[in-house]
């Protein structure tokens, strides 16, 4: 019976003890504390980025894994887990649990047209796996890649309901971005605050800090409570392009690769049929027909190309150290047996090197046009590759080795692009009987995997979220499939769609189209294959069975309506299309040595495919010197210096260094202003001004563009990666040494900037007429 209180008391309605005037005659009462059930297991969910399906040695590699082989010796190898084709997507659907479309990620998180697949950011009710995990009273740690936030809202200043920590992590350590380097990341965050370092220590490696923050979370954790379990989402930044490692792994696989494309990959599918992973008369995919055979290569382009694949290999190979240190910190609190550990890849291995690799990814991401860039990468010293100096990714014969035996690569729906390593590993919880060889060959799709993990930890998924009713999930838990290898297959149908390429997996029969901008939408595109006999789709069987193609083709089209992946993008609008709220950030702005380095896409908004002008602001004293200004990194940039009573202005296009310098003499200069005025195929006219009079010149030079400059604007300091490296080598950051101000005025588009700004108030009165 409720204690009543006299007329006018409130603040007791709730409370469950008894409250008169005296404490001698109250009853106290204390709320539920949210603790997980005894005995309640860790999880950690080991999310590798861009890794290929014949990667790591359970799957075939040559590349030592020794922990991955491990626990896949004691767990559980899934042959025929399926994922997304581009990251965001399967980072949406694995945390949520929703179809990829349905959680608002049809594509990466980048563009944003306005439509319910194009959100790029987690729905507020969906709940992720760190929400559920959290209400059952488990401690939650992220560390690495999230890019599950627009780019619109990564700046300091932004709206933060879809940043991790809002997201139900207590802790978070990485980067929010699709990437970054490994030697100088170029924004780290910690929770919601940007880490400032003006200059990374020579020995930093991103997944050595990483794994570093991680152990620091967990043995936080047990220095306060000595049984709370953790659920610890590991997002690697690696093995995602630019491709870089440390020296010492690299010596590792130094001429492992001499052998060529061709050959390890038919050493990789040959393990694989030993291993029984495949049927052993499984045909594998044929290589694509662009591809060079490793034979008809001139030997500089073996030397360059087998170095590529080196660093590549090196960075597999730390990524399997990280788990092993991970895995011994548990061993050592005695917590290894009752950690249930999920280890898988976002998509398919990367095809975005090209032929030939390159050493100026960022200037291959998102760029409009070819860029015309003249590097030769065979003429690099092999000195570079893989070390911070380099953006490079290698070339896409590599790529059809790591994703053996399948064709494609990621951003395809063939099995290269959508098939993914699976290990699953819960030593107390799922020990393998003796006669289970561990191998699962269930169709288990990345919006399983989640709810499979809250299942085996006796996790319930919550119900409500943020005061509403949460989505129904796409997902469906395989546990059984773990426990028992007879199981039947708990999913039977699963769509797929990314920039207009689609498939259907009903059954035994799949459905792929690979569609190019531009073209129609037609049944004529499908091609249809037996997955059951043919596993790495090498007939077509579309002209042959038109009946299949035709019913699989409509019920791709139910799906579509169902999970809200329309409307595609015939017109390129989709990946065009940005709100009018982005002008904002367009706006001018003052920075001073005392403003943290802007963040990436605010940067990119002054001056991405249009005319600026930077103009530094100084109070007069011939003994200033240092970094006026520095945009960029060694991926592309540009850095404005004052040195030994000289105005110097060094430009990196992708890596090609342009420099100027002009001697100050008797000037003591007030205003410098730096003019950028944009010419046709994509370059810049720089013209530079002390106090009005005109004294350096420099172009036409390649615009910054694509994911160039992808480090922020740093006044007074270059930070992180720096734009010129002998400048580095001369001064490290060389911070500026006085009182300084410097504003960007961002100018006209160019006419090649097909950037389209919808009136969002003019849209949504519309709606109301």
């Amino acid at each position: 019976m409720a204690h009543a209180y006299p007329d006018g008391a409130r603040g007791y309605e709730t409370f469950s003890g008894v409250v008169d005037e005296l404490a001698s005659r109250s009853t106290p009462s204390w709320p539920p504390l949210t603790e997980a059930a005894d005995g309640s297991p860790n999880v950690i969910l080991v999310l590798v980025d861009d890794l290929g399906f014949s990667d790591i040695s359970p799957f075939g590699a040559e590349i030592e894994t020794p922990t991955l082989r491990e626990i896949a010796e004691a767990g559980y190898l899934f042959t025929n887990y399926h994922t997304s084709t581009v990251c965001a997507p399967a980072r949406a659907s694995l945390l949520t649990g929703l179809n990829p479309h349905r959680a608002g990620f049809a594509t990466v998180a980048g563009s944003s047209p306005g439509y319910p697949a194009f959100t790029a950011e987690l729905p507020p009710d969906a709940p992720t796996l760190a929400e559920s995990f959290r209400a059952a009273g488990y401690a939650t740690f992220m560390v690495g890649k999230w890019h599950l936030t627009p780019s619109n809202r990564l700046h300091d200043a932004a709206e933060k309901s879809s940043w991790p920590t809002q997201r139900g992590f207590d802790r978070y350590y990485g980067c929010m971005d699709a990437y970054t380097t490994m030697f100088q990341p170029h924004r780290l965050m910690r929770d919601n605050s940007p880490v400032t370092v003006d200059e990374y220590d020579s020995s930093f490696y991103l997944t050595d800090a990483l794994t570093d923050e991680a152990r620091s979370m967990i043995a936080g954790l047990r220095a306060n409570d000595p049984s709370k379990p953790f659920f610890l989402y590991f997002a690697h930044q690696a093995v995602h392009a630019p491709l870089q490692a440390r020296p010492e792994d690299i010596e590792k696989y130094r001429g492992k690769y001499e052998a060529g494309w061709d050959v390890v990959r038919r050493n990789r599918e040959a393990r694989q049929r030993a291993d029984g992973l495949f049927p052993k008369g499984c045909t594998a995919a044929a290589p694509d027909e662009e591809l060079t055979p490793w034979a008809d290569l001139s030997l500089p382009q073996r030397a360059w190309f087998a170095r590529c694949m080196e660093v590549y290999a090196a960075m597999v190979d730390s990524v399997d150290q990280s788990l092993g240190r991970l895995l011994a910190q548990l061993r050592s609190m005695g917590e290894y047996d009752n950690t249930i550990v999920a280890f898988t890849s976002d998509n398919g291995a990367s095809g975005e090197g090209g032929v030939h690799g390159t050493s100026a990814y960022f200037a291959s991401m998102g760029a409009p046009t070819e860029l015309g860039l003249a590097t030769s990468d065979s003429e690099l010293s092999l000195d570079e590759v893989g070390g911070p100096r380099l953006m490079m990714h290698y070339p896409r014969g590599w790529a059809a080795v790591s994703n053996a035996p399948f064709a494609k690569y990621k951003r395809y729906m063939t099995e290269g692009g959508i098939r993914a390593p699976l290990i699953v590993s819960w030593p107390k919880g799922l020990p393998r009987d003796v006669e289970d060889a561990g191998l699962r060959t269930q169709y288990v799709y990345v919006s399983d995997l989640g709810q499979t993990l809250l299942a085996l930890a006796g996790v319930e998924p919550l119900k409500r979220l943020n005061g509403q009713k949460v989505k129904a999930v796409d997902g469906i838990p395989f546990d059984e499939v773990l426990r028992d290898p007879e199981a039947d297959c708990t999913r039977t149908e699963q769509y797929s769609e990314f920039g207009g390429s689609r498939a259907l997996s009903s059954g035994r029969w799949k459905i792929l189209t690979s569609h190019r901008q531009g073209d129609e939408f037609s049944d004529s595109q499908w091609q249809l294959f037996d997955m059951e006999n043919d596993p790495c789709e090498t007939r077509d069987l579309a002209q042959e069975l038109p009946e299949v193609v035709s019913r699989l083709a409509r019920r791709w089209n139910q799906q579509a309506w169902h999970n809200t992946v329309f409307p595609l993008n015939d017109d390129g609008t989709l990946t065009r299309t940005r709100p009018s709220s982005d002008l904002i950030l367009e706006q001018p702005t003052v920075l001073t040595p005392e403003s943290p380095t802007l963040e990436r896409f605010r940067s990119n908004r002054l001056i991405r495919l249009r005319s600026f002008e930077v103009v530094v602001r100084l109070v007069p004293d011939r003994v200033q010197r240092g970094v006026l200004f520095a945009h960029g990194d060694q991926g592309g940039g540009y850095v404005a210096f004052l040195e030994d009573g000289r105005l110097c202005f060094s430009y990196n296009e992708y890596g090609r260094m342009h420099r100027e310098t002009v001697p100050l003499g008797s000037c003591d200069p007030e205003v410098i202003a730096f003019s950028f005025s944009a010419l046709a195929d994509i370059r810049w006219q720089i013209d530079v001004s002390i106090d009005d009079e005109p004294v350096l010149a420099m172009g036409p030079v390649v615009q910054l563009t694509g994911a160039a400059p992808f480090t922020g604007i740093s006044v007074g300091i270059d930070r992180g990666s720096p734009v010129d490296w002998e400048l580095h080598d001369r001064r490290g950051p060389f911070r500026y040494s006085g009182p300084l101000e410097v504003e960007y005025r961002p100018g006209n588009r160019a006419d090649y900037n097909t950037e389209i700004i919808a009136d969002i108030d003019r849209t949504a009165a519309a709606r109301t007429d």
